[in-house]
C-alpha cells in the first residue's frame, strides 16, 4: 500500500495523512491515532527518503561513541538501552546512526553530524563530572539528551538519569544493618559522573553510621568481569579483609562472585555483595529468587525515555527544558547475609 491507496482508504487527502503519520501538531489527536491504526494494520511504512523532503528532516538519531584504552562504552549496558531507544525510533520513523570514534575526534565527529545534517539531534552517553559536550551541542545548535548527568554543568539541559546517590546510600546502609562494618566498594571510573555520585552515596551511608572511610576498600576502574575477580580476590587475601562489597555493575559483580569461591568462600554467609544491576536482557538476575542482592533500575526503559525526551524535541522546537529521575529498587537475593560471627538475632535488630 502506497500513500495514495492509505489516503483512499481513510476518506483524507494525502497531505494530512503525511502529516498525520509524521507527528505535526495540527493534526487533530484523533485524526492522528486513526491514521496510525490504519496503517499499521495495512503494513504501511512511509518511504524514508520521502519523509526527509517533506519533513526537512534526516530522521535519524545520532550516538557518538568514544572508544579508548581508558574506557569503553559498547558493552551490554549500552546495548540494552540502544534496545530502548530504538523501540521508539521504529515507533516514530527515525533510524539510528552510531559512530564509534577515538577519544580525540569526538567533537570533530559532533561537529559532522551537524554540517552534513545528517542527524536530527543526538543522545550523549557516559557524561563525565566535567563534560564539555553539553556546552559544544549548544554552540552547534543540536538537540541532544544526556543519558545521565554532569554535575559540573551550570546550564540547563535535557537528560535522564537514576538517582545513583540514593541507590548507592540504601545499598550500604542495607549491609551495615546486616553488622557488616569492612565494606568494600568497586566502582567505576571517578571521572565518570554516575561513579562520583555512586561513592557519595557509599561514604555518606558510612559517616552517618559513625564508620570511619578506609580509601583502602574504595576501588575505581573499569567495569568488567576480570577487573572485579582481581579486585576482589586482592582485597580478600588482606588480613582485615571486607565482609561485603558494594559493586557499581552486575558485570563485575561476576568477578566478584568467582573471586568469592576461589578464596573458598560462601557467597551471602561469608562475604556479601550488592550490586547495581541494569536488569539486562541477556544477563539475568537469576529466576524468582534473585542471585544478586541489587539496587535495580532497567536501561532499557532509559532508553525508551531518552529517545522520547528527543525526539520531541526535535519535532517540536523550543520545548522547555526537561529531566527525568528515576530511582532504583533495593532488590534482595542471595548474596547477602549477616556478618560473620554476628548473631542473627542481632544482624535483624
Amino acid at each position: 500500500m502506497n500513500l495514495k491507496e492509505l489516503s483512499q482508504a481513510l476518506g483524507l487527502s494525502q497531505t494530512t495523512v503525511s502529516r498525520a503519520l509524521n507527528g505535526y501538531p495540527e493534526v487533530a489527536e484523533a485524526t492522528r491515532l486513526r491514521v496510525a491504526e490504519v496503517a499499521a494494520a495495512n503494513n504501511y511504512r512511509p518511504n524514508v527518503r520521502a519523509k526527509s523532503l517533506a519533513t526537512g528532516r534526516a530522521m535519524q538519531v545520532g550516538h557518538v561513541i568514544p572508544v579508548s584504552s581508558s574506557h569503553e562504552m559498547v558493552n551490554p549496558v549500552f546495548a540494552d538501552f540502544v534496545a530502548g531507544a530504538s523501540e521508539i525510533y521504529l515507533q516514530h520513523g527515525y533510524d539510528m546512526v552510531l559512530s564509534a570514534v577515538p577519544d580525540d575526534r569526538e567533537e570533530r565527529a559532533y561537529r559532522e553530524f551537524a554540517a552534513k545534517g545528517s542527524v536530527d539531534g543526538i543522545i550523549v552517553h557516559g557524561p563525565r563530572c566535567q563534560d564539555e559536550r553539553i556546552g559544544l551541542l549548544r554552540e552547534i545548535g543540536m538537540p541532544f539528551v544526556v543519558h545521565g548527568r554532569a554535575s559540573a554543568e551550570t546550564g540547563d539541559y535535557n537528560w535522564v538519569d537514576i538517582n545513583n546517590r540514593r541507590a548507592f546510600q540504601r545499598a550500604t546502609e542495607f549491609l551495615i544493618d546486616l553488622g557488616h562494618r569492612r565494606i568494600a566498594l568497586l566502582n567505576g571510573l571517578v571521572v565518570m559522573d554516575f561513579a562520583t555520585r555512586r561513592l557519595d552515596g557509599y561514604t555518606q551511608a558510612l559517616k552517618s553510621r559513625g564508620i570511619e572511610v578506609d580509601p583502602e576498600l574504595i576501588w575505581s576502574c573499569e567495569m568488567t568481569e576480570t577487573n572485579g575477580f582481581d579486585m576482589a580476590f586482592e582485597m580478600l587475601s588482606q588480613s582485615d579483609a571486607p565482609t561485603a562489597f558494594v559493586s557499581s555493575s552486575i558485570i563485575s559483580a561476576l568477578g566478584i562472585r568467582r573471586a568469592i569461591e576461589e578464596r573458598g568462600l560462601k557467597l551471602g554467609q561469608d562475604v556479601s555483595l550488592v550490586t547495581h544491576d541494569d536488569e539486562l536482557s541477556y544477563l539475568g538476575n537469576g529466576g524468582d529468587v534473585p542471585t544478586f542482592t541489587a539496587t535495580r533500575s532497567s536501561v532499557r526503559h532509559a532508553g525508551r525515555l531518552c529517545a522520547e525526551m528527543l525526539l520531541a524535541q526535535i519535532t517540536t522546537p523550543g520545548q522547555p527544558i526537561k529531566s527525568k529521575m528515576l530511582e532504583a529498587e533495593l532488590t534482595v537475593g542471595q548474596s547477602t547475609g549477616p556478618a560473620p560471627n554476628l548473631p542473627q538475632d542481632r544482624a535483624q535488630a
